[in-house]
């Protein structure tokens, strides 16, 4: 009684196939792959992850950890 039998799994699985149609349930795989794969690039160390050595004047690079020390010229004020 501690254990389901694969009928017992059969028969969840043909009860939500009814009430969800494959059509969301497929969608819902595809979501959930891209979310998979997103949080393991997310998670893979910075010099792993391509793109990184572009050429210097790449606008898709990103600069993160560093300081840009300047001087402010003028101010100009945002109309929103």
């Amino acid at each position: 009684m501690g254990s389901f039998s694969i009928w017992h799994w059969l028969i969840v699985l043909l009860v939500v196939v009814l009430v969800f149609g494959t059509k969301k349930l497929s969608n819902l795989g595809k979501d959930m792959g891209s979310a998979i794969k997103g949080f393991k690039e997310g998670m893979k160390p910075e010099d792993d992850k391509p793109g990184t050595g572009a050429a210097p004047g790449a606008s898709s690079q990103q600069i993160s950890g560093q300081t840009i020390e300047g001087e402010v010229k003028s101010k100009t004020e945002s109309k929103v």
